[in-house]
């Protein structure tokens, strides 16, 4: 029986009124020789959207995710999400949904219960896997909400709480595995600190270093081929992370070893908390060959906290394409990581905000391949450069040079030619032109 009274949601055009369907994400347009659903693999936030009802530190929630069952029975409510979330994705056509361990189930006290109950909602998960071909696009454990990782999970100063964590990562990866994920996160929600007068920073970090080496270990010995990823953020919950932002994750990977193996997972939200544009955390990560996933959302630059937006930007939206598509793609995909606002409380509003995110960053990639075969910014980039193709410049690059070589060429060339103006405002003539020009 169908918990939502929406047909599923068809590609209409830019001219279409119905509110329901999609303006621009034509899942099957070919673009730069691969279709958009190639491009953009849309994935379902089950914390979110199932989950998320609304509620602040100023009130209680006003969404019914109940659907339709008993919340108290926490079996069949934890069906109920699945029967919701299946076919919410289905009228969409999202092939993949991100999890928490503690998003599938009530959690238990008892580690032995959980994991009970972990199974029994995932015996009904792979039903509806096989079902539907809808699967894991990654998993993670929720090692941040319950009390008992108050100090930290990895970074915790009891190795009680560390024995829990990395039982909690185990059956995280278990559950992945069992739903065809093609990665796994690590978000520190409480890896960092308040204050350093009570913190050995350095002890901390080589636990969390070794809780991620036993994470991989594990799962490449039950055969998971996939990626894992960091999520950085710079704050909230925890006044320090450690996972501060791209560039601090990436260091702390290759400092222990780990870049083999992990990629960032880069959140839009996230890299405005830590004083970046989204644009700039992925192009960090793509130089250092670690762009993996993307959380698709959008914070308010009024706030200083993770808000979560479903994203609305196309200008943004476009930049963040023009990096992926750079990139080659992502080997993970785009988990909208966003909730409807507190007042948008209906089923009919979880359906708004997925069309508008979708659409979001489909205009984003339309938009982001118009500016490549363009050609005008590529070419004025590599031409900013070009002094670098021969002579000093190619020797400099191919490291042929000495420090001496170079102080004699200085001397004997004299006061460098003036600089050449960076264009900048022309620039950003061409995007708007682009974006807005017809």
């Amino acid at each position: 029986m169908a918990v939502f009274n929406i047909p599923a949601v068809k590609y209409e055009g830019a001219k279409s009124s119905n509110e329901f369907a999609f303006k621009f994400y034509d899942a099957e347009r070919v673009i730069l020789g691969k279709t958009m659903s190639d491009w953009l693999p849309f994935a379902m936030a089950w914390w979110h959207n199932l989950g998320a009802a609304g509620t602040d530190m100023f009130g209680a929630g006003t969404a019914d995710k109940s659907f339709g069952a008993d919340a108290s029975d926490a079996l069949a409510h934890a069906k109920a999400k699945a029967d919701a979330g299946f076919e919410f994705m289905q009228k969409l056509g999202i092939k993949y949904f991100c999890f928490h361990d503690a998003d599938l189930i009530t959690e238990r006290a008892d580690l032995a219960e959980q994991n009970a109950a972990l199974d029994a909602i995932a015996d009904y998960i792979c039903e509806k896997i096989e079902q539907t071909g809808i699967k894991a696009l990654w998993g993670t454990a929720n090692l941040f909400s319950n009390p008992r990782f108050m100090n930290g999970a990895g970074s915790a100063n009891s190795p009680d709480v560390f024995a829990r964590a990395a039982a909690n990562v185990k059956k995280s990866i278990d559950l992945t595995i069992r739903f065809d994920g093609r990665g796994f996160v690590f978000w520190g929600g409480r890896e960092g600190y308040e204050t350093l007068w009570n913190t050995d920073m350095k002890f901390e970090q080589e636990n969390i270093a070794a809780l991620m080496k036993l994470a991989v270990q594990y799962a490449r010995g039950k055969g998971f081929s996939g990626d894992f990823y960091i999520e950085p953020k710079p704050k909230e919950p925890m006044k320090h992370q450690y996972d501060f932002d791209a560039a601090t994750a990436i260091g702390f990977l290759r400092q222990y070893g780990l870049d083999k193996d992990f990629k960032m997972n880069i959140e839009a939200n996230h890299a405005t908390l830590a004083g970046h544009t989204f644009r700039h955390e992925l192009r960090v990560s793509a130089i250092n060959g670690m762009l993996g996933s993307i959380d698709a959302n959008i914070g308010d630059t009024l706030l200083g906290w993770d808000t979560d937006e479903f994203p609305y930007d196309v200008y943004d939206a476009a930049q963040a394409m023009y990096e992926v598509i750079n990139a080659g793609g992502l080997t993970g995909g785009f988990n909208f990581d966003a909730k409807n606002r507190r007042p948008s409380n209906t089923y009919e509003d979880m359906f708004r905000g997925f069309i508008l995110g979708m659409d979001t960053f489909a205009l984003g990639l339309i938009k982001a391949t118009a500016i490549i075969e363009d050609g005008r910014i590529g070419e004025f980039v590599k031409s900013r450069y070009s002094g670098y193709n021969g002579g000093i410049g190619a020797k400099i690059r191919s490291s042929a040079v000495t420090l001496e070589d170079l102080n004699d060429y200085a001397l004997s060339q004299g006061e460098p030619p003036a600089p050449e103006s960076g264009k900048q405002e022309w620039i950003e003539s061409i995007i708007n032109q682009i974006m807005f020009g017809g």
